[in-house]
Order: C-alpha cells, then sequence, then structure tokens
C-alpha cells in the first residue's frame, strides 16, 4: 500500500503535537516555551477531564501528563488512552512530584512509556521528548 502525501507540511506537524497536562500554570508555561522553541506544536490543558476532551480532539503523538490533577488523575487518564485502541498509540510521559517507586510502577502499568519527577530539569524534559518522538528537524533560533 503507498501512502500519497499531498502537503508535506501535514505529517511532520501532526508529529510534533504534544499534549501538556497539569494542574500548576506555571509548569504549563514552562513547557509549553521550551518545546514551542524546539518546533512543536503545543496545547494543553488543566485537569485529567479537560485532557481527555483535547485528546479526542486532536490526537497528539506525545502526552506530558502530571499524576495528581483534580477531575481526573493522571494514572486514569493514562490508563484510558492506552485502552482505547484508536489513541494508545500516542506516548505518555507522566510528571509527578511524587518520586516513589511505588508511584512509578503505578505509572507504568497505566500504560506510560516515561515517568520523570518534579523538579525536573527543561532540558532533561526536551531531550526525553526528542529521544521519543526523533529530533529530524532543524532547531529554531
Amino acid at each position: 500500500m503507498e501512502k500519497v502525501i499531498m502537503n508535506n507540511e501535514a505529517p511532520a506537524t501532526q508529529d510534533r503535537k504534544i499534549l501538556v497536562v497539569d494542574d500548576e500554570p506555571h509548569v504549563i508555561r514552562s513547557l509549553t516555551f521550551v518545546l514551542e522553541k524546539e518546533g512543536y506544536n503545543v496545547s494543553s490543558a488543566t485537569n485529567g477531564k479537560e485532557a481527555m476532551t483535547k485528546i479526542q480532539e486532536s490526537k497528539p503523538r506525545l502526552m506530558l501528563l502530571d499524576v495528581m490533577m483534580p477531575k481526573k488523575n493522571g494514572y486514569e487518564v493514562c490508563q484510558e488512552v492506552k485502552n482505547n485502541s484508536s489513541l494508545s498509540d500516542i506516548h505518555i510521559i507522566m510528571l509527578t512530584a511524587k518520586g516513589q517507586e511505588a508511584d512509578r510502577e503505578k505509572g507504568m502499568s497505566a500504560g506510560a512509556d516515561e515517568f520523570m519527577t518534579k523538579p525536573f530539569s527543561l532540558k532533561a524534559v526536551v531531550d526525553k521528548v526528542k529521544e521519543i518522538l526523533g529530533d529530524g528537524h532543524e532547531t529554531k533560533n
């Protein structure tokens, strides 16, 4: 089966969609800033319920997902995404202030691809995103 691409930018843009889900506005602002600077298309949500709506609307390639949030926690969102066959290919990096091994195991068993503990370095997050999504583009200066 041959795939014909009419618009060269469409797949690249789709491949670079990231959803940042956190109930702390400064975390969303910081992550959005550094990721957009690297050329990613970033949207955000402030709770688990809003995250599920945005995931259904725009299906990101990757999600940075806080664990402790109102309306639906990160574990629930992760499990819901990974149990849905049309969404299960979304990469999930869970972000949490809870760095205990049991929390990590819970996140990984819910389907997370990675688990990062707050406070995290923005460079470490960007490096992990590039590792997961690949980095086949020029960086913006």
